[in-house]
């Protein structure tokens, strides 16, 4: 994979469909770890602990895992009661182990006919745990994209690394197997090419910085603060939208931003969201597909 350096003001005017200036994306992360691993080092279950200190793999450490686990019992819930009330859809991401082990929740989504893209087979395991063994990445990609397969009845059109941790080939191998977008390379308010040896795939940005973790979870916002702060980024987006379209994509976790306490920001920004006339409701398939047909009039010349 590698991509070229274009700075925004060397781009042609980014022109969304039906002149929408902003293609919001807000993606719930359904994501399901092991309790323990085979290892005495430090087990990194797939984001910030609520409690410092964190515990060898093969010791359990039930204040963070239940702390998590709050999401997929409670606060997933919430949050889809209220994307319901207010006639709005996720895009989500999903480990492939969430299928076998916490299937109402893929259900849910799947009923629904929001989107979903493969996140990893398990949280807790990195691709970057294998960068020095290509064979075994391949294997992790391919078992879960299989796994999706099964559980949808369709094959998965997009990835998101677990903690983003992708290597230099995991688009590669995304791109062999018919994928048309790859979310790990956050540099970005607007789709482009990646080039793979298997021809290109759209980089569709996540965003840590627009994510209820580094809001909340980093940084300690209030519920107010972090209404305010999303409605800011989508504000500036939407003005800057009028010459150039834009991505928003809001990162979100049930156990985060599905706390009762915290519900009423989603419902505000939502709300102010649903308020904008330019702003389109995206799966990220769609952008890709779309962006596929028509990059050339946004970056000519992007595959060399």
């Amino acid at each position: 994979m590698d991509y070229d350096y274009i700075p925004l003001p060397q781009r042609q005017p980014l022109v969304w469909p039906n002149g929408a200036r902003v293609a919001l994306i807000l993606t719930f992360n359904l994501e399901t770890w092991d309790l323990t691993k085979d290892t005495d080092k430090p087990y990194y279950a797939g984001g910030p602990s609520i409690l410092p200190d964190i515990l060898p793999g093969n010791t359990p450490d039930f204040p963070n895992y239940s702390w998590r686990e709050y999401g997929q019992r409670v606060g997933l819930w919430r949050l889809i009661d209220l994307f319901d009330e207010l006639g709005v859809k996720a895009s989500c991401t999903t480990n492939a182990v969430t299928f076998d082990r916490r299937k109402a929740m893929t259900d849910a989504v799947l009923e629904r006919g929001w989107e979903l893209l493969t996140h990893n087979w398990e949280q807790g395991e990195l691709l970057t745990n294998f960068a020095g063994d290509p064979a075994k990445e391949r294997e992790i990609v391919l078992r879960t994209l299989d796994q999706f397969e099964k559980f949808t009845g369709r094959k998965s059109k997009g990835w998101l690394s677990s903690s983003l941790r992708g290597t230099l080939q995991t688009a590669d191998i995304l791109a062999e197997y018919g994928c048309t977008f790859y979310c790990d390379i956050m540099n970005d308010d607007q789709p482009y090419l990646l080039r793979t040896p298997h021809g290109p795939i759209v980089s569709v940005p996540y965003s840590n910085e627009i994510n209820d973790f580094t809001f909340i979870t980093r940084k300690n916002y209030t519920t107010d603060e972090y209404r305010d702060v999303l409605i800011e980024e989508l504000d500036v987006l939407y003005a800057e939208g009028a010459k150039t379209g834009r991505i928003m994509n809001l990162g979100l976790h049930p156990h985060v931003s599905g706390r009762a306490h915290r519900i009423r920001a989603l419902r505000e920004f939502i709300e102010h969201a649903k308020s904008l006339p330019g702003v389109w409701w995206a799966t990220r398939e769609e952008i890709a597909q779309w962006y596929l047909q028509n990059h050339e009039s946004h970056i000519p010349g992007q595959l060399g």
